[in-house]
């Protein structure tokens, strides 16, 4: 069976990994009107409190100082035996120079003799908030190895607005070159000599995640990894958009028109809503997609749904 089917259940059923999805869903439903996509310049009624000068809340705020102050997804985890999967977890760097680390995963119990697929995981966020090291992200990821019987990568990527897109392409790209570079069992992390099987390479991602594996698999596509075969993607509630409202994207132009600044916001230099990286539609290389499968979970109440 391919390994991406397996992964299914955990994606889909009522385990604990349907509850993270759910929750990721419900915070990107339409915003309330208690929380305002976007304000600017908000002036303070206190002179000691920095000004704010777009506020993203629920996720993030941004001050006139430049300081940015993120409201979701900071708590770190550390990593170990989960008891409840009987997995192991790790953090390994995977870019000295940038000083961006993984968190793998395996089984405790694995079998010396027989290499496990390799899943390369990105996170969600919206590309500016969350990391692979909080309890929503560490315990998704124990859930989704427990289940699947395979090595996981969940990678570490900067955000923005400090390091706007396609800094989080690179980076992406970058650890995925690391996972390759022990396809001679000789790299620098012996989970991965041992026990991973790089004809059996699957990316997954949430959200932005899924934008981030699609992107990388399209550059698989057209660049290859010597050693690496990607067998699969599993794009998950992908952060895809356009410039022309499809299905029912026209029916709140005020939610597209946020969900519109959101992506100016994350990628300035972008040619727009119709730019290949959010609108893969308008690809022309689409078809140079690197992968024999593909695998698309949708959320029924995701604003985002009609694109995947």
């Amino acid at each position: 069976m391919c390994i991406s089917l397996s992964l299914c259940p955990s994606l889909t059923s009522g385990s604990q990994s349907f509850t993270f999805h759910r929750n990721l869903l419900s915070c990107r439903s339409t915003p309330s009107k208690n929380y305002p996509f976007l304000i600017r310049s908000r002036l303070s009624m206190d002179s000691t409190t920095p000004e704010v000068a777009y506020d993203y809340s629920p996720f993030l705020r941004i001050y006139k100082d430049g300081h940015v102050e993120r409201l979701r997804g900071t708590d770190i985890v550390p990593s170990g035996l989960d008891p409840k999967t009987n997995v192991l977890s790790k953090d390994a760097v995977y870019s000295p120079e940038l000083n961006l680390s993984s968190r793998l995963y395996r089984p405790r119990n694995t079998n010396p003799d027989k290499k496990l697929p390799v899943l390369v995981y990105y996170h969600g966020g919206g590309f500016c908030i969350e990391t692979p090291f909080n309890f929503r992200y560490h315990d998704h990821l124990n859930n989704l190895v427990a289940v699947s019987n395979v090595i996981a990568i969940s990678v570490d990527y900067r955000l923005a607005p400090e390091h706007p897109l396609p800094i989080a392409y690179d980076d992406s790209w970058t650890a995925l070159k690391w996972v390759a570079s022990h396809v001679n069992g000789d790299g620098p992390e012996e989970w991965l000599n041992s026990h991973a099987d790089f004809g059996q390479v699957f990316l997954a991602g949430d959200s932005a995640g899924a934008n981030l594996a699609h992107q990388l698999a399209m550059r698989y596509g057209q660049e290859k990894l010597s050693g690496i075969d990607l067998t699969g993607v599993i794009l998950v509630h992908a952060y895809f958009w356009g410039k022309e409202p499809i299905g029912t994207e026209g029916e709140n132009l005020e939610t597209k028109s946020r969900i519109d600044a959101i992506w100016h916001f994350v990628c300035p230099t972008s040619s727009g809503l119709d730019d290949p990286l959010i609108n893969p539609l308008v690809d022309p290389r689409l078809d140079s997609l690197g992968c024999d499968r593909l695998l698309v979970i949708i959320g029924g109440k995701d604003v985002l749904r009609e694109r995947g």
